[in-house]
């Protein structure tokens, strides 16, 4: 299918999940802010394409996930870089832990590869209100997938990559399901293992929120 340029940019600090807006704040406030990558905002309206920036949490600590252009992008980050950042209320000071850059191959596999993913939200206003007509739990998981591939796809569209193979999708386990608060509603999020023919890169984020600590793939072990 194709390779795909990343860097990944990792904090000693840890953060909780409300403060990455703050986090990203910080960034687009250190950076260039008239590169619309940093926060997917235009002059007219908004950058409906995948972000190439995300904005994240690695191991509870705070990090920056660049893909494709969004690499070349963070160097505007470092070149006004400054370690102190207000998070809300509080001054911190910016440890960087690893900045790790790799070239990633998407490709299709034989075997299914199994993936952890977490805070991801599926359901729009429309969608939310037909998942909660379907009242077997099956329905519901293959509606879950439907969605799934289609995020994947769309992912896969943003970084110009085309398969000429079918993706597809099974979700093993949804492991929790909670809601996370976004603009003054609350949507409903899931945490779940899923099966799917693709390599996809690690801490990449699929659906709504990606850039802001949603939808973030990682393997899964085997339990």
């Amino acid at each position: 299918m194709g390779n795909i340029r990343i860097l990944t940019l990792k904090f000693r600090n840890q953060l909780r999940p409300d403060e990455i807006k703050w986090f990203r704040g910080a960034v687009i406030h250190a950076s260039d802010k008239d590169n619309v990558l940093f926060h997917n905002h235009t002059e007219e309206n908004y950058r409906y394409a995948y972000p190439l920036i995300q904005y994240k949490l690695i191991h509870r600590c705070a990090a920056i996930l660049c893909v494709e252009e969004g690499v070349e992008a963070i160097g505007h980050f470092f070149s006004g870089y400054t370690d102190r950042v207000r998070i809300g209320e509080r001054e911190l000071r910016l440890e960087i832990d690893y900045l790790r850059p790799a070239v990633f191959s998407l490709e299709t596999t034989e075997c299914p590869v199994r993936y952890r993913l977490r805070r991801w939200l599926p359901l729009n206003r429309e969608n939310y209100q037909t998942y909660r007509t379907l009242e077997r739990g099956d329905q519901r998981i293959h509606f879950l997938q439907k969605i799934l591939v289609g995020n994947i796809l769309s992912c896969l569209k943003g970084l110009n990559i085309y398969s000429d193979e079918k993706i597809t999708c099974r979700i093993q386990k949804i492991t929790r399901m909670y809601t996370i608060p976004n603009k003054n509603i609350n949507l409903l999020a899931f945490d779940l293992i899923f099966t799917a023919n693709l390599s996809l890169p690690p801490y990449i984020g699929l659906g709504k929120n990606a850039s802001i600590n949603c939808g973030i793939v990682t393997l899964a072990h085997k339990d």
